[in-house]
C-alpha cells in the first residue's frame, strides 16, 4: 500500500542518515578535526622599563620586536598581521613603529583600551590565529609617557571615566589627590570598612612586589623596600602611599603568536607556549551600582576568570604563577578575590598568610608587577605575557617558580576592560630547556636567545 511504501522510504532515509552521521563522526575522530584550533606564543621581547626620558616609541618598539623575532627564530617578513597597543599617541603610531622593520603591506590594527591595551592586542592576535585568518601574527605594545600622575588630554569633550568619579562621590569617598589614585583609594577605604582590612595589608602587597623585582633586569625599580619604608613613603591618596602606586614608565613589549601548523612547519615545538584560553570582558552592571570595589571591575574580572578557567579545563588551584594588574596595591588585593584565590573580603588574610609569594600556594607577580617593574600602558599586558612564557620555559633564574604547569595573566583597564589569559607549554614532550651557559633574555635584558 501507499502507507507501507512511505514507511519503507522513511526507514531507508533514517538508515542512510545514521550511516552518514557515523561516518562523519569517525572521520572527525580520525582527522582530529574536533579539536579546537589553538594559538601559540613562540617569541617574546621587552625593553627595560624606565622613567620617562629621551627614547622615542619607534626605537622602543623596534628593540622589543627584534628581540621577539630572535626568540622566535623568525624574520619580520614571516609576520602576516600585527596589532599595536598604546594610549598616549597620535593615530597610526602602530604603523610608524613597525614600518622601520619593513614595508610588507600587512594589516596593522591600533589598539587602545587604557591600561589593559597590550592584552586586547594579544587577544586580537590570538583570535585571528585561532580562527585561521593568519598563521603568524605580532602583538606589539609601547608607551612614551610624561612624568607624574596620569591625566586627560582632551578637555573639550566627555571624560570616559566620568561615571567612575560619580561613584566615588556618591559613596562619599572623594578626597584631594591625583584622580586615578583617588579612584583606587576609594576601593581600599571600602574594603577596610566592610571587611576589616588594615592599611598594613595593602603595604604588604607593595613590599612583596618590590622584593620580587630585585631579580628582574627589565624592572624600573630593583631595590627592595621594607614594610616600614612602604608605609612611611609619602601619602598619595589615603591609605595609599607612593610605594603602593605604580610609576609612569617608558617601554615596549612584543609577542609573536602562531598557529599549530606554523609551529610544526618551523619546528618550534621546543619553545611554543599554548594560549589555553584568553578572555576579554568589559564592565558589568555592578560597575556603577554596587560600590567602589565593583567600580574597579571586580565582577568583570570574576566572570572573565571563570570563563577562562572553564575553557582551559582547569581550576585556579591548578595554576602556580600569576601576573596581576597591581597598578595600586589595593588592586592586587581585591583581584585575589576576583580570581578565586580567596573569598571576597579575605584578600588581607591571604597576603598575610604568605600564600602569594615563593613558598606559598601561588606566586603572584614574580616580575615585581606594575608597582616595581613599571607601567608603560601599552606594553604592560605583553610584559605580563613575556614573564609567564619565561616561567613556563624555566628561564626566570632567581625569580623562577617551581614546577610551573599553568600560568595566569590578569590585565585591567579602567573605562573599562579586563583580560584573563591562561598559558601552558604547547608541546611538553618536545620542550627543550635553555642551556645554563647560553645567553638568557629572561635574566639579561641585553641577551638574545640563541637557536637551540
Amino acid at each position: 500500500t501507499a502507507y507501507e511504501i512511505r514507511l519503507s522510504l522513511v526507514g531507508s532515509e533514517m538508515c542512510i542518515r545514521d550511516r552518514y552521521q557515523r561516518r562523519v563522526r569517525g572521520l572527525l575522530r580520525n582527522t582530529n578535526l574536533l579539536k579546537m584550533p589553538k594559538a601559540y606564543v613562540v617569541g617574546v621581547g621587552l625593553t627595560k622599563f624606565a622613567k620617562p626620558g629621551a627614547r622615542d616609541y619607534p626605537d622602543l618598539a623596534a628593540e622589543a620586536v627584534n628581540k621577539a623575532l630572535v626568540d622566535a627564530q623568525l624574520a619580520y617578513k614571516d609576520v602576516q598581521f600585527a596589532a599595536a597597543s598604546y594610549v598616549y599617541g597620535d593615530s597610526t603610531c602602530g604603523q610608524r613603529s613597525l614600518y622601520q622593520l619593513g614595508l610588507t603591506g600587512i594589516p596593522i590594527a591600533n589598539v587602545n583600551n587604557n591600561c589593559s591595551s597590550g592584552s586586547p592586542a594579544l587577544y586580537l592576535v590570538a583570535k585571528m590565529i585561532e580562527k585561521g585568518a593568519f598563521d603568524c601574527a605580532l602583538a606589539v605594545g609601547f608607551e612614551k609617557m610624561e612624568a607624574g600622575s596620569l591625566g586627560s588630554k582632551f578637555m573639550d569633550r566627555t571624560n570616559p571615566l566620568d561615571h567612575f568619579f560619580e561613584v566615588v562621590t556618591k559613596h562619599d569617598r572623594f578626597q584631594d589627590g591625583p584622580g586615578v589614585p583617588v579612584l583606587f583609594a576609594s576601593a581600599a577605604l571600602e574594603h577596610m570598612e566592610k571587611y576589616g582590612t588594615k592599611e598594613e595589608h595593602f603595604a604588604m602587597v607593595a613590599e612583596k612586589n618590590h622584593r620580587h623585582s630585585q631579580h628582574n633586569p627589565y624592572a624600573q625599580f630593583t631595590t627592595p623596600f621594607t614594610l616600614q619604608q612602604v608605609k612611611a613613603s609619602p601619602k598619595i591618596a589615603h591609605p595609599l602611599t607612593k610605594l603602593q602606586c605604580c610609576p609612569t614608565s617608558d617601554g615596549a613589549g612584543a609577542v609573536i603568536v602562531c598557529s599549530e601548523k606554523f609551529v610544526k612547519k618551523r619546528n618550534l615545538q621546543s619553545q611554543a607556549v599554548e594560549i589555553s584560553s584568553i578572555v576579554l570582558k568589559t564592565d558589568m552592571p555592578t560597575v556603577f551600582s554596587a560600590g567602589c570595589i565593583d567600580m574597579l571591575g571586580a565582577e568583570m574580572a570574576e566572570k572573565a576568570t571563570q570563563e577562562a578557567l572553564t575553557e582551559a579545563k582547569i581550576t585556579i588551584n591548578d595554576v602556580q604563577v600569576i601576573e596581576v594588574h597591581d597598578c595600586f596595591s589595593v588592586n592586587e588585593l581585591i583581584t585575589y578575590e576576583a580570581l578565586g584565590l580567596c573569598k571576597r573580603g579575605d584578600g588581607g588574610k591571604l597576603i598575610e598568610s604568605g600564600d602569594v609569594t615563593y613558598g606559598g600556594k601561588w606566586v603572584v607577580n614574580p616580575s615585581g608587577g606594575l608597582l616595581s617593574k613599571g607601567h608603560p600602558l601599552g606594553a604592560t599586558g605583553l610584559a605580563q605575557c613575556s614573564e609567564l612564557v619565561w616561567q613556563l620555559r624555566q628561564m626566570a633564574g632567581k625569580r623562577q617558580v617551581n614546577n610551573v604547569k599553568y600560568a595566569l595573566q590578569h590585565n585591567l583597564g579602567l573605562g573599562g576592560a579586563v583580560v584573563i589569559a591562561i598559558y601552558k607549554l604547547g608541546f611538553p614532550n618536545q620542550f627543550k630547556q635553555l642551556p645554563s651557559n647560553a645567553p638568557n633574555p629572561a635574566t639579561d635584558a641585553s641577551a638574545h636567545l640563541p637557536k637551540l
